[in-house]
């Protein structure tokens, strides 16, 4: 089977085009296999680049751990250069399916190829029971989280997946990589969640860690960085355009005051593609 190596930011997924080839027979075996840094190619998880009847393509998505998740930020700026360059449907402005619904991305290329996207994130779910939380609060702003008497305050948000942003004044080990993974799997989040670690430089700037919901921590996460730019502004800590700087690069957001939506704007780039054998 084909595959495509892609990243946004860092946030690397091996990628399927299931539009000119079969999809696999097991997709989430398939994931867990193929996204091990020492015995697979390596990745945060993996996309099938999928035919649909609403869009220019659909987008279906696998964690690290196999778990399949409604969308990815990152990734699907991944999904719009590869159905651009890649000549599945060649249009300045892309409409890609995903488990959260149908998304608008526009693309900046050079030489013919795609280099940025913006993406149309969507209206931010702020109703506790679609994030879905049962912590304080509708929307949850600023909220009490215990964990293993560690006392945080954390404003969550839903982009078509669930977000728990915590505000920090230093983004360490202990909270990411401690913290984290039992933020994502505490009881408070029946759907697990997706863990960002923000350190406000100013109220235009933002620097972000994430742990992210069956991948463990990422270089980036799209999904996770709208939400940051949701979060700071219902906190009253950012304002409604900011750059985040994450661990593989820098992403654009702005939370638009007319309509309501999310928009995002980063890097897509290809790696390499290759033959995964057995399937």
């Amino acid at each position: 089977m084909r595959f495509t190596k892609m990243h946004g930011a860092g946030n690397d997924y091996v990628y399927l085009d299931c539009v000119r080839q079969p999809p696999p027979a097991d997709p989430a075996g398939l994931a867990q296999r193929v996204s091990h840094r020492h015995f697979g190619v390596g990745s945060d998880g993996l996309i099938l680049i999928r035919p649909s009847d609403r869009a220019d393509a659909r987008m279906q998505m696998f964690n690290a751990d196999g778990s399949e998740s409604e969308m990815c930020g990152n990734g699907i700026r991944c999904v719009a250069k590869y159905v651009y360059d890649h000549g599945i449907a060649t249009k300045p402005t892309l409409r890609i399916e995903t488990g959260a619904g149908v998304l608008s991305l526009e693309v900046e290329t050079r030489g013919g190829k795609v280099e940025r996207v913006r993406v149309d994130m969507g209206c931010p779910i702020l109703e506790a029971p679609r994030i879905p939380t049962t912590l304080p609060g509708s929307p949850v702003v600023n909220a009490p989280l215990d964990i293993e008497g560690r006392k945080l305050t954390v404003t969550c948000v839903s982009m078509g997946n669930p977000h728990c942003v915590v505000f920090v004044e230093k983004a360490t080990d202990e909270l990411v990589l401690g913290l984290g993974p039992r933020i994502e799997r505490d009881p408070r989040f029946p759907a697990r969640v997706n863990v960002e670690f923000i350190e406000v430089v100013s109220p235009r700037e933002v620097r972000q860690r994430t742990w992210e919901r069956g991948s463990g921590e990422t270089w980036a996460c799209g999904t996770g960085a709208s939400a940051v730019c949701v979060a700071g502004v219902l906190s009253g800590r950012t304002e409604r355009r900011i750059v985040n700087h994450l661990l593989g690069g820098d992403l654009e957001l702005h939370w638009n005051e007319q309509d309501g939506h999310v928009y995002m704007t980063g890097p897509a780039v290809e790696v390499f593609s290759g033959e995964w054998p057995g399937e």
